[in-house]
């Protein structure tokens, strides 16, 4: 299949690449960069040059593929995502040529066992991502939409906000409030494998979370450092990150990710606690 895949040279994107030119795909990158465009080339990508907040052209580009995917991130991606999936419609709509679409685990706010097919409760900083997702899936196109839990491995994520956090006076670990929360976590190996399920996959699924199966406690992570760990209040916690950043950090969400599993994805990586005492 001729892929067209944005985001390329980020975190998500960049594995997802390695994937699918791992599994015979021609890949066409659109990047924003020519250092972005030599980075893509070298591994075996059709890089373009362009600017992905231009529907219309990102429109052109899609007419000559057979699917797309798109993880790229930008300062306003609200309206980013808003032109993407423009674009998409225009390319795509009452054809099988599949387009997967990134969401993120935030959408579905707290809750204990969180299941692909909920109504989205989103947190505040997520919440454009909403409306934009129910009008692709209104829209005539044959969309997935991929909700990551918390993304870890090859030395990134938001696993830095727990590991990296400022040290009390005594040295220990200030966590996320009280460190009580369950983040949801996948490996962004594991992740890549599923969008590549999910673009090949004979029908279209709506929403589906990636999760690794094992929720695990901010604590629990701080503690896996070794070192010694400091509650910290919701006040401070809003103040030193940000309310809406926070306010996102401090849900308590557990998804096991069945619905992926059910299309044959298997998490290969055992979880975030292994994966730090591994490093």
């Amino acid at each position: 299949m001729k892929i067209l895949l944005t985001g390329a040279t980020g975190y998500i994107g960049s594995a997802v690449l390695d994937t699918l030119l791992d599994a015979g795909h021609d890949v066409l990158a659109p990047v924003r960069s020519d250092e972005a465009a030599a980075t893509v080339a070298a591994k075996g990508a059709t890089p373009v040059v362009g600017d992905l907040h231009d529907a219309d052209w990102l429109t052109s580009l899609l007419e000559g593929t057979d699917a797309a995917i798109h993880t790229a991130a930008s300062g306003d991606a609200e309206r980013l995502n808003v032109a993407v999936v423009d674009a998409a419609e225009r390319a795509y709509r009452g054809t099988d040529r599949r387009f997967v679409l990134t969401s993120g685990i935030w959408e579905y706010g707290a809750g204990a066992g969180i299941h692909s097919s909920d109504t989205p409760d989103p947190a505040g900083l997520v919440a454009w991502r909403v409306p934009i997702e129910e009008r692709l899936l209104a829209s005539g196109v044959a969309a997935t939409i991929v909700v990551p839990g918390v993304v870890y491995g090859q030395g990134k994520g938001l696993v830095s906000v727990i590991v990296d956090a400022p040290r009390t006076a005594d040295g220990a670990l200030t966590l996320v409030g009280d460190g009580s929360q369950r983040w949801t976590w996948v490996h962004v190996d594991d992740l890549a494998r599923l969008y590549l399920l999910a673009v090949t996959n004979p029908v279209p699924v709506g929403r589906l979370i990636a999760s690794d199966g094992a929720p695990v406690r901010v604590r629990e992570v701080a503690e896996a450092t070794g070192a010694t760990v400091a509650a910290e209040s919701v006040d401070a916690t809003r103040a030193r990150l940000g309310a809406a950043f926070a306010d996102a950090l401090l849900l308590d969400q557990a998804a096991d990710g069945a619905e992926a599993r059910e299309l044959g994805w298997t998490p290969e990586h055992v979880g975030v606690l292994q994966e730090l005492a591994r490093v």
